[in-house]
């Protein structure tokens, strides 16, 4: 039994279900994975403090869990450089596009011995490329002010209902290392998932849905990045939704 499988046991984390790897990776992403995913890496072992996880102190910490390809979490971090973003994706080809997308190297380009962020982007990344139930315990106590969980895979058929991230045991954390007034989105575009939240978070006491009025839901936010799967979604006709609730 590998390594991280025995700690699994030893949490008692259940059994991951998605995929790990995809088609297989191009020399560059290979080598973005090799040399230039370390210096930017969270570990098991890695100390949780804003003045020094990041290139910079920050006031704030995001966390996304599950960022696909990388475009949400590359362009947030862009867009507001004075917060620090902890990326977790265990789709090994996803981690190597958002590498693409912090370094601006790409297939066919020449590789520089040591591989750097583009010029104007600020060290407030960080990755773990695993289990997101592995790295709870390492997280402090309110340490996360804001959790995005944008459109992961609703495991709609009944028999499949507890792989839903959404469930009270991963509540439990997030209610742990959110923040009081802290804001966990969730955003989905598939009808089962749309009801599993909104069920599931009614009962939930730790969080209070933010919504005033339909817009506020149906709509994304200001500052929202859209999503490649968002972009598939609307062109097949589904239509995503985006719950905000706030740590109470």
């Amino acid at each position: 039994m590998q390594q991280r499988e025995v700690l699994m046991c030893q949490m008692n984390v259940p059994k991951f279900f998605g995929r790990r790897k995809g088609r297989v990776l191009h020399k560059t992403k290979s080598v973005l994975l090799a040399r230039f995913l370390p210096k930017i890496k969270i570990g098991l072992n890695t100390f949780f403090d804003k003045k020094s996880l990041f290139g910079k102190p920050v006031q704030k910490v995001c966390l996304e869990i599950g960022f696909g390809d990388g475009a949400h979490l590359a362009g947030l971090s862009y867009k507001q450089p004075d917060i620090g973003f902890i990326g977790v994706e265990v789709f090994q080809n996803g981690v190597a596009n958002l590498l693409n997308l912090l370094t601006g190297v790409k297939e066919g380009n020449h590789i520089p011995e040591d591989i750097c962020l583009l010029p104007e982007r600020e060290d407030n990344v960080r990755v773990f490329d695993d289990d997101v139930r592995l790295l709870f315990p390492q997280i402090p106590d309110g340490f996360i002010d804001k959790v995005y969980l944008l459109f992961p895979d609703p495991w709609p058929k009944k028999k499949h209902a507890a792989r839903r991230f959404i469930n009270p045991g991963n509540l439990k954390e997030l209610a742990r290392i959110i923040s009081p007034g802290g804001v966990l989105q969730i955003a989905t575009d598939h009808k089962i998932y749309k009801s599993w939240v909104l069920h599931t978070m009614h009962d939930n006491p730790d969080f209070k849905w933010m919504a005033k009025t339909s817009n506020d839901w149906r709509y994304p936010p200001a500052d929202w990045v859209e999503t490649k799967y968002q972009k598939k979604a609307v062109r097949e006709g589904r239509k995503p939704v985006f719950f905000e609730y706030e740590r109470v």
